[in-house]
């Protein structure tokens, strides 16, 4: 069975890792979760969802604050780390190994260890400051995952443009969900003419 940690900040977006909890929970996926204290207010008002709820997607629930959790070590296996959304401040905690919490240290064992590191940070427009942490943090190993939707599939509703994010954050870590549409190329004789 896969393991996976998935850390859950305060910044717009918590519709997404609801999902993608919801998808890795399909695929019998261990989740190993933490919240920040800014992410159970989020969720609550952007899902509808209380932090218990969202507690029950996941294996295993970590407190922020428990720096001797399991997921603070690297002896701890895992195949790696979403952070969604993420935060600018979680970002840049990250990027000067700063592990103020739970999330931020996971995050710096997980880099540490060379094991996949996967942010989807969310906030517009981007300051230098956040793209320079970004490129760091790229440089480093990890994969920047802009949570920006696509069309090309006809999405007729935010769910399924969740669906597809969700399916492509998975796919980073080799899992396929059912829900995936895939590109298949041009439909040519739709545009004929054009």
């Amino acid at each position: 069975m896969k393991r996976i940690i998935v850390g859950i900040t305060g910044a717009t977006g918590s519709p997404l890792a609801v999902k993608l909890l919801q998808f890795m929970q399909d695929l019998n996926i261990e989740t190993h979760l933490v919240i920040s204290q800014w992410a159970k207010v989020t969720l609550q008002q952007e899902a509808g969802i209380s932090y218990r709820q969202v507690c029950e997607l996941a294996s295993k629930t970590y407190d922020i604050r428990d720096q001797g959790a399991a997921i603070s070590s690297g002896s701890f296996i895992t195949e790696g780390m979403i952070i969604v959304p993420c935060s600018m401040k979680t970002l840049a905690s990250i990027r000067i190994g700063f592990a103020e919490n739970l999330i931020s240290r996971a995050a710096d064992v997980i880099l540490k260890e060379r094991r996949k590191l996967l942010l989807v940070p969310r906030e517009t427009p981007l300051s230098s400051i956040h793209l320079e942490n970004m490129l760091h943090l790229s440089n480093l190993g990890a994969t920047i995952f802009p949570p920006t939707p696509a069309f090309y599939n006809q999405p007729e509703s935010i769910d399924a443009l969740l669906d597809h994010l969700a399916v492509r954050i998975l796919d980073q870590f080799q899992l396929s969900h059912p829900a995936a549409k895939r590109w298949s190329g041009m439909n040519h004789d739709s545009h004929q003419g054009v």
